[in-house]
């Protein structure tokens, strides 16, 4: 398990790096400092409560770590680093990409363009009031983390929060099944729909999340597994009691479940890019069994709605009425089969196929040359 990054902060001058890990209590702090990299690791109160915390990374140049120094305070841990050539850095690490717990100090922060040359001892007015634009530029790029911050934080809390949703509907099916066999299944609609339409309505953000850059999936597949679930939920089932006491829907919410808690787990941990090499493993691995599954169940839930919805004319208008329309969703239900049910298997199936591929790669025959 990775251990917790303490909240840095950082400012500069044309010879000094000043660091300020915050941290309280600070025990057993272990440094090393090398020329190109820190390597910082302490027991002590953070954003976390009192943990185990620690960082490492490269600096954008070289530093002279004899020069350098560090102290231990009751709430912080100071570093005063000195540069092994005097200029001004355009930013602290050698990675572009800033991470989240990385902060500008602004207390100290200087740049080459406010120093105030007309001062002998070259005392350093202060930022926000000499240079206000570029204060905006710092304040527009630490809003930006937080932002980003924000967005892992919601993806976490919607993914966790709906495996929770499917754990419980796994963990009643399982329940009921043990104890009353294959009577339970008449009645699973009844113990899980309501939860089930509950995650289905939460689903509908996952429409949002491409839309909205919240995540890098496509709009299209997104749009194709979401509504297609809920044709089938909404629709076909919760719209037709006769259909809700089918074993059929037992084996669809199995599905369904199954799928759903691999996925989410794996969700979680891309937020926060940490790879489980078993996990993803199972993510593009499990769809094999269980996409055909779930397509059969749903096929199956169609072909028996028909007959009921030619009884009912439910969702069908007839003539005369006030807009001289004629819709009739049985009809609907048949081309659908017919035309968009196979494609949209194959769609489907392909994209996870792809996936599966640029995720576990694929292996590639080795053409062995005969030695005459």
């Amino acid at each position: 398990m990775p251990k917790l990054s303490p909240f840095i902060y950082w400012a500069q001058n044309e010879e000094l790096l000043y660091i300020k890990v915050e941290l309280r209590v600070s025990k057993d702090v272990d440094v090393i400092l090398e020329s190109k990299n820190i390597n910082f690791s302490a027991l002590g109160a953070g954003s976390q409560g009192l943990n185990e915390y620690a960082f490492k990374f490269d600096f954008y140049a070289d530093i002279d770590p004899d020069e350098s120094t560090y102290k231990v305070t009751d709430s912080i841990v100071d570093f005063t680093i000195v540069k092994a050539e005097k200029g001004w850095w355009s930013r602290l690490m050698k990675q572009q990409q800033k991470p989240a717990w990385l902060k500008i100090d602004f207390q100290r922060w200087q740049n080459e363009e406010c120093l105030n040359d007309d001062d002998e001892d070259e005392k350093v007015r202060d930022i926000r009031e000499d240079y206000p634009q570029l204060y905006k530029n710092l304040q527009k790029e630490e809003r930006g983390f937080s932002k980003e911050d924000g967005r892992k934080v919601y993806l976490a809390f919607y993914n966790f929060g709906m495996f929770i949703g499917f754990i419980y509907v796994f963990c009643v099916m399982a329940t009921r099944f043990l104890r009353d066999g294959a009577d339970s299944y008449a009645s699973t609609y009844e113990a899980v729909g309501p939860a089930m339409i509950v995650l289905q309505m939460m689903q509908f953000l996952e429409i949002m999340h491409p839309l909205f850059g919240y995540t890098k999936g496509s709009v299209m597949t997104a749009s194709m597994q979401v509504m297609g679930r809920a044709l089938v939920l909404f629709a076909l089932i919760d719209s037709e009691p006769r259909m809700q006491t089918k074993p059929v829907i037992f084996y669809l919410f199995l599905v369904w479940t199954s799928i759903e808690l691999i996925r989410y787990p794996y969700y979680i941990t891309q937020v926060y890019n940490q790879n489980n090499g078993f996990l993803t493993w199972l993510r593009y691995t499990i769809w094999i069994p269980l996409y055909p599954m779930g397509f059969i169940c749903e096929g199956v839930i169609m072909l028996r709605s028909i007959p009921y919805f030619e009884e009912t004319q439910q969702f069908s208008f007839q003539m005369p009425n006030k807009y001289n329309f004629i819709f009739s969703f049985p009809l609907l239900l048949r081309v659908y089969l017919l035309f968009f049910f196979l494609p949209g298997i194959y769609v489907l199936m392909s994209h996870m196929y792809k996936l599966r591929c640029k995720k576990l790669g694929t292996r590639k025959r080795q053409q062995v040359k005969k030695v005459k």
